[in-house]
C-alpha cells in the first residue's frame, strides 16, 4: 500500500500516519515516488482505507496489486540504483551502466585471490567476488577458508580499489562478516532461508540475491521483499539459471526473466552466466545474451589457473578469456543504450600506484561542480552525460553550444558534453569551429551514443491529426524517409530535439509533434506516438567531453589528457588535431606521410574553411596514440614543421 502525503505536511502529521499504520500491523517506510513524498506500508495488517485517507496530510491511498509491495514497480516507478562501496571505492549497479563483478568461485589462498583481483581489475571489473564460505552438495567438497578467506579477499579488494561481495551461508555469521564485506550474497540454495534473509536485511548493507534453481519469479521477488522489509534499501537480483530437463548445461539460463523482472520490479537485475551454463566455452555467449536482454550487469567466475581450482574450475574463465569478454561487452553496450562501468583507482592503492589517473588531482571538485550540456531535460546530450558521469551527477542546462564552452572556460562547471558528428548526417561543424575560438579548452573524452528517434506528442495526439513537426535539423535529416511519407507536415526547426518536446508540453499542443528520444517524452510527460523512425538503425552520435586544459604539466601532448570516471585508469588512445598547410603541391601529403611512416593511424580527416580567409582551409584530424608519450611528442613536433597553423585539441580515451 502507498500513502501519498500532501506537499508541506508537518512532521507531526507525518508521524501520526506512521503510528496509525504500525498500530494496525504494517511495516512502514518513507519513500519518494517521483515528485511525491509517500509512506510505503507492507504486511498483513488490517485497516479501513477510507479512515486512513481522512488523516491530516494524506493526499490519497493506493493499494498495490503485488504481494511483493516494496519490490514492486507500483510502489516505486523509477529504477533503483544500488551503491556498493567502502575502503575499496564506490560502485553503482543499475541505471545506464553495465557493472561487471568478477573473481574466483572460492578464495583458496592469499596469493590466489590477490592475483585474480589484479587480473580482473586490469580487464575492467569493478567489484570483486569470491566465496569464503562455500555451501556444497557433497560434505566432502571444499567448503572454503571461512573468515580467514574473507580477510584475504578484503585485503585484495583494498589493494585493487574494488568493493567485495561474498556469500553468507548462516545467520550466525552475519554480524561477524558485516565489517569485512561491502555486499552480502544470498546464494541460490539460501534464497528461501527466511531467517537468513531477515538477519541480512536488518544489517542494512547491499545484498545480491540469487534466484533459486527451482524458484518462480514471484518467489524470487518475495525473497527480495523479506530483505527490503527487514531494513535494507539496496537489493540486486541475480538470475543464475534454473533447473530444467536439459542436461547439456549445468542449468538453463532464463533470459526471459530479465525483461519480465524489470517490468515488475524497480530493483536492478544482473546475470551469473558461469553458474547458468557451467561450461567455460559457453559463458561468454550467455553473458552477451544477458546484456542484450537488458541485464544491468554480470557476475563472472575467473581463476588464473582453472584446472587447479578447488571449486567450479570447469566454468571459470581464464583471465585472457575474461579480458576478451569485457571488450565484447564494451562493443555491445552502446547498441542496448548502455555504457560499461569503469571506476578510477583510488589514490594510495597498490593499483593506483601502478599508474593512471587518480581520484584526487584531476577529479578534485568533480562532485561539487556540475557538467554542462545544451538542451532541455531528456536531450540526447543529457543521456550521454549521464552515461559518462553517472545518473546522480549535477547537471547544468544551457541554450547553445557556445554557452557550454563559456561555462567550461569560466570554471562554473567541471566539464561539458557536446555532439561532434553523427554516423548518418556527418559532422556538426559549428562545434568543431568553436575549438579554434577557445584555445584553453581541450577534448578529454568521447562517447558514441546510439540515437533512436521517436515521434512524440500530447497524450491526445494521433498520427492523422498531426500538422506540424518540430525537431533539430539533424533530427529531420536522420528521419527523412519517415517524414517523406507525410508530405503535408510542416517542419519547424528547434535549437535541439528535447527543446521541441518541451515546447509541446508548455503549449499543450495536440496537432504538433516532435522528433526526439523516448527519454525526452518521459521527462516532459508526453506520449511516444511511433518509436524507431530514424532512416538507418545504425544511427550513432559521437559526443565529446570538454574541459579546461590542465596547467602545471610538462608538455602539451598527453599532459592535458583527462580520463572521466567511467573510463577509470585506462590510458588515452586517441588524439584530435587541427592544422593548415602551405598552398603548394604535396603539402598535405607531407603531413600524412609523417604519421603513416611513424605508425599513427588516421581515423578522421575533414577540411573546413578558415574564417576570414576565403578559399583557404584547415584540416581536423583524429589519430591513434602510440604506447609511449615521448614518441608521440616527437611526431607532433615534426608535424608542426610541415604546417602553417597547428593546434592540439586533446588526448583522450576513444570509445568503440
Amino acid at each position: 500500500m502507498i500513502v501519498v502525503l500532501s506537499r508541506g505536511i508537518s512532521s507531526y502529521d507525518k508521524e501520526l500516519v506512521r503510528i496509525y499504520l504500525r498500530d494496525r500491523g504494517f511495516a512502514v517506510r518513507d519513500q519518494q515516488f517521483g515528485d511525491d513524498e509517500v509512506i510505503g506500508a507492507a504486511g498483513k495488517g488490517v485497516l479501513d482505507l477510507r479512515e486512513l485517507g481522512l488523516l491530516p496530510g494524506v493526499e490519497r491511498v493506493a493499494a498495490t496489486s503485488k504481494p511483493y509491495e516494496l519490490a514492486s514497480r507500483e510502489t516505486k516507478a523509477e529504477d533503483t540504483i544500488v551503491s556498493v562501496g567502502g575502503s575499496g571505492g564506490m560502485v553503482k549497479i543499475g541505471g545506464s551502466r553495465i557493472t561487471v563483478i568478477a573473481g574466483p568461485c572460492a578464495v583458496e589462498s592469499r596469493e590466489q585471490i590477490r592475483e585474480t583481483a589484479a587480473r580482473v581489475r586490469e580487464s575492467g571489473a569493478v567489484l570483486l567476488r569470491g566465496g569464503a564460505f562455500k555451501p556444497r552438495s557433497s560434505p566432502y567438497a571444499f567448503q572454503g577458508l571461512g573468515m580467514k578467506g574473507l580477510e584475504y579477499m578484503k585485503e585484495a579488494g583494498d589493494a585493487e580499489g574494488m568493493p567485495i561481495v561474498t556469500e553468507v551461508v548462516s545467520p550466525e555469521y552475519v554480524v561477524e562478516m558485516k565489517d569485512l564485506t561491502d555486499m552480502f550474497q544470498i546464494g541460490a540454495r539460501n534464497m528461501q532461508n527466511f531467517a537468513l534473509l531477515k538477519k541480512v536485511g536488518s544489517v542494512g548493507k547491499p545484498v545480491l540475491l540469487k534466484r533459486g534453481p527451482s524458484a518462480t519469479i514471484e518467489e524470487w521477488l518475495l525473497s527480495a521483499e523479506y530483505l527490503l522489509a527487514a531494513g535494507t534499501n539496496d537489493v540486486v537480483l541475480c538470475e543464475r539459471g534454473i533447473r530444467t530437463f536439459e542436461t547439456y548445461t549445468r542449468n538453463t539460463l532464463d533470459i526471459s526473466a530479465i525483461p519480465v523482472v524489470k517490468t515488475l520490479s524497480h530493483l536492478p537485475v544482473i546475470v551469473d552466466p558461469s553458474h547458468a551454463v557451467g561450461i567455460r566455452a559457453k559463458v561468454a555467449p550467455a553473458a552477451l545474451a544477458a546484456i542484450a536482454a537488458g541485464a544491468d550487469g554480470l557476475t563472472v567466475e575467473v581463476h588464473p589457473r582453472p584446472d587447479e581450482a578447488l571449486s567450479d574450475g570447469p566454468q571459470s574463465l581464464y583471465p585472457e578469456q575474461f579480458e576478451k569478454l569485457m571488450r565484447d561487452i564494451e562493443a555491445l553496450a552502446p547498441v542496448v543504450g548502455k555504457e560499461l562501468l569503469r571506476t578510477p583507482r583510488p589514490e594510495g592503492t597498490a593499483a593506483g600506484r601502478r599508474g593512471g589517473p587518480q581520484a584526487g588531482s584531476l577529479f578534485e571538485g568533480f562532485t561539487a561542480l556540475p557538467v554542462a550540456y545544451n538542451g532541455e531535460s531528456g536531450a540526447f546530450a543529457e543521456q550521454a552525460l549521464m552515461r559518462i558521469f553517472g545518473e546522480d551527477v549535477k547537471r547544468r542546462q544551457v541554450q547553445s553550444f557556445k554557452e557550454v564552452f563559456d561555462a567550461v572556460l569560466d570554471g562554473s562547471v567541471c566539464a561539458g558534453v557536446m555532439p561532434a558528428e553523427n554516423s548518418l548526417s556527418g559532422s556538426i561543424h559549428e562545434n568543431y569551429d568553436l575549438f579554434l575560438r577557445y584555445p584553453d579548452i581541450a577534448i578529454v573524452g568521447e562517447l558514441k551514443l546510439r540515437i533512436v528517434h521517436c515521434l512524440i506528442g500530447d497524450e491526445h495526439a494521433r498520427l492523422d491529426t498531426i500538422s506540424i513537426v518540430r525537431s533539430h535539423p539533424q533530427g529531420f535529416a536522420q528521419c527523412k524517409e519517415f517524414l517523406d511519407k507525410y508530405p503535408g507536415w510542416q517542419l519547424e526547426a528547434c535549437n535541439n530535439t528535447a527543446a521541441a518536446v518541451a515546447s509541446i508540453a508548455r503549449e499543450g499542443a495536440v496537432k504538433v509533434a516532435a522528433i526526439a528520444g523516448a527519454a525526452a517524452a518521459r521527462a516532459h510527460g508526453l506520449k511516444v506516438l511511433k518509436e524507431g523512425i530514424e532512416t538507418n538503425p545504425l544511427n550513432y552520435t559521437r559526443f565529446l567531453i570538454i574541459s579546461r586544459k590542465i596547467s602545471g604539466r610538462d608538455g602539451e601532448w598527453f599532459g592535458n589528457a583527462w580520463v572521466p570516471p567511467s573510463l577509470g585508469s585506462e590510458k588515452p588512445n586517441k588524439a584530435s588535431l587541427v592544422f593548415s598547410v602551405p598552398d603548394k603541391p604535396g603539402s598535405l601529403f607531407a603531413c600524412l606521410k609523417i604519421m603513416a611512416d611513424r605508425g599513427i593511424n588516421l581515423s578522421k580527416l575533414e577540411s573546413r574553411p578558415i574564417q576570414g580567409k576565403p578559399w583557404e582551409y584547415q584540416f581536423y584530424a583524429d589519430v591513434s596514440l602510440p604506447e609511449t608519450e615521448g614518441d608521440f611528442a616527437l611526431i607532433m613536433e615534426e608535424l608542426k614543421t610541415k604546417t602553417e597553423d597547428f593546434r592540439f585539441l586533446g588526448a583522450y580515451r576513444g570509445s568503440l
